[in-house]
């Protein structure tokens, strides 16, 4: 009879763990970029730029850190292990893996910024599905797309995925979240509106 009663509650605990899990928003898109291109103010700017958003949305005990990779760096490392939730609680991804195959959840409806908007894709005026990643589709670095480390607003280029999934055509590049296509005619914020973006950039929660 003990045992039984053990194993109850043992089982009990687990269906308390497994619905108590933390929904609650671990990654967005920037609702707004910092107006200079790709020039963030390094990795340490893109990151207050995450916090500064989230903190305004009501985000309360979270350590955040944008999507990107620079010369040294790659961006699935800076994430934490996940999983992530949108703003509305909906799973992007149970951890790292999962994030970089086709097990993820990101698409238009569910890459929601960090007030749970959808934000402009191919089709809206105007687009802004351009996000700045500076990595393979595989999150880690592409040496020389990352605008100086997200530093310069000048010459250089910078990857983009397309956080809508929607490209030119129907090509893997085309469909990629974090790795599509590099920025055309530098790294200035009319540079980056001219192929559909708005220096704008992916956030995750790393605790």
């Amino acid at each position: 009879m003990k045992r039984v009663v053990i194993l109850s509650a043992a089982l009990c605990a687990g269906v308390f763990s497994a619905s108590a899990q933390d929904n609650t928003m671990s990654f967005f898109v920037t609702s707004t970029g910092l107006g200079k291109g790709a020039n963030l103010g390094g990795l340490e700017g893109a990151d207050a730029h995450c916090g500064r958003l989230a903190e305004a949305a009501g985000s309360i005990g979270k350590s955040w850190r944008a999507y990107l990779s620079t010369d040294d760096v790659d961006a699935r490392n800076r994430i934490g292990k996940g999983p992530w939730f949108n703003a509305k609680g909906q799973k992007i991804a149970d951890d790292v893996a999962s994030l970089h195959s086709d097990a993820n959840n990101i698409s238009k409806d569910t890459a929601l910024d960090e007030k749970g908007n959808v934000v402009n894709g191919r089709g809206d005026t105007p687009n802004r599905h351009d996000m700045l990643t500076g990595s393979k589709p595989d999150g880690t670095k592409i040496a020389d797309q990352t605008c100086s480390n997200w530093t310069s607003d000048g010459d250089g280029a910078a990857m983009m995925g397309h956080h809508d999934r929607k490209g030119l055509d129907e090509s893997a590049a085309a469909k990629s979240w974090n790795s599509s296509h590099a920025s055309r005619g530098g790294c200035g914020q009319q540079a980056l509106k001219g192929t559909g973006g708005d220096g704008l950039f992916y956030c995750f929660a790393v605790n």
